[in-house]
């Protein structure tokens, strides 16, 4: 596989790094293709798909349609949902996979395949934490999913319009391991579109890094209102993230992703960020679904499945969790 093999592109989730990723692609003259409902697909049928980058607008025209069915079989399915509407979505996206299509997850948190690359007991173990009854597994062909890491930050200014901030890094790679063709390909296709895309041998250990650093001051932003700079500027609260971290370190170790940095390393990467709003407190502001069982409690469960007691990721787990449900953005 090329590059060229990967000429019609689906957005599946036209939010901030959906909206962000489909305009890229669609001005490096791919055809793209937009999944999106309401109020987002009003606007992108009405007036393209539109981004702020710097001191540029960027507006592209797309198709989009509410009915996978309407956009018929793409070659590459960009997967950028929240975790919440994953099993959703997951229904309703047959029409685009074809035996060959590329199926690109951009998503925060353990994704359902985590496992399926590990070589150990574990592997090929379901999360009952991110697809309970399996049926985002059943409905995706665990074959032709890729996983992505995105180090972006980008928020949506109304439906169909994308603010980019910073960051455009991209990380790709096979659930199996390994740099082929396949991976090299999405990433030539992704350079092309003006995106700092790289491929990783082993990508869910990206995604734990990841996850490492914002499984955390996502859920304890939820809960206080605080920007990353004031969470990190408080002591006690610090120490709190560190025991946090200091757990699903020692997990990624067992299930061989070990990161070679401490907490305070971490925090120091993310002071540069400033006073940042994680996209878990734009959710709660804006009164949606929260990330909390691909952030969290996926972590609590893979802590469980190699022993690793996890008394802090409990605590943050629980309290995120009730504040959620009293706020009616977590199933109770």
């Amino acid at each position: 596989m090329n590059e060229t093999a990967l000429k019609r592109v689906a957005i599946v989730g036209a939010g901030a790094i959906g909206g962000w990723l489909g305009t890229k692609l669609a001005r490096a003259d791919g055809e793209v293709s937009v999944l999106a409902r309401g109020a987002t697909l009003r606007a992108l049928q009405a007036d393209g798909l539109q981004l702020h980058e710097a001191d540029e607008h960027w507006v592209v025209p797309v198709r989009a349609a509410a009915d996978a069915s309407q956009l018929g079989v793409q070659d590459l399915v960009v997967v950028a949902v929240k975790a919440p509407a994953l099993a959703s979505v997951a229904r309703q996206i047959g029409p685009l996979i074809g035996p060959t299509t590329v199926i690109l997850t951009a998503m925060n948190g353990v994704p359902w395949w985590f496992l399926d690359g590990f070589d150990s007991e574990l592997a090929g173990s379901r999360l009952m934490s991110v697809d309970p009854d399996g049926a985002v597994a059943r409905a995706i062909p665990s074959q032709q999913v890729m996983g992505c890491v995105v180090h972006a930050s980008c928020s949506v200014d109304a439906p169909g319009i994308v603010r980019h901030h910073f960051g455009n890094g991209l990380i790709v790679g096979e659930p199996s391991g390994g740099v082929g063709e396949r991976a090299q390909a999405v990433a030539s296709r992704l350079q092309r579109a003006g995106l700092d895309a790289t491929v990783s041998p082993h990508i869910q250990k990206d995604i734990w890094y990841k996850l490492w650093g914002n499984m955390t001051v996502n859920p304890i932003s939820a809960l206080t209102g605080a920007t990353t700079d004031r969470i990190l500027g408080d002591d006690l609260v610090r120490g709190f993230v560190s025991s946090v971290m200091l757990e699903a370190k020692a997990i990624g170790e067992r299930l061989g992703i070990p990161i070679d940095q401490q907490p305070e390393d971490r925090h120091a990467v993310t002071r540069k960020l400033g006073a940042f709003k994680t996209s878990m407190l734009q959710d709660v502001a804006a009164g949606k679904p929260v990330e909390l069982d691909a952030l969290v409690s996926s972590v609590r469960e893979l802590g469980q499945l190699t022993g690793v007691a996890t008394p802090f990721t409990d605590a943050l787990l629980g309290l995120s969790r009730l504040q959620a449900q009293t706020l009616g953005l977590y199933p109770g």
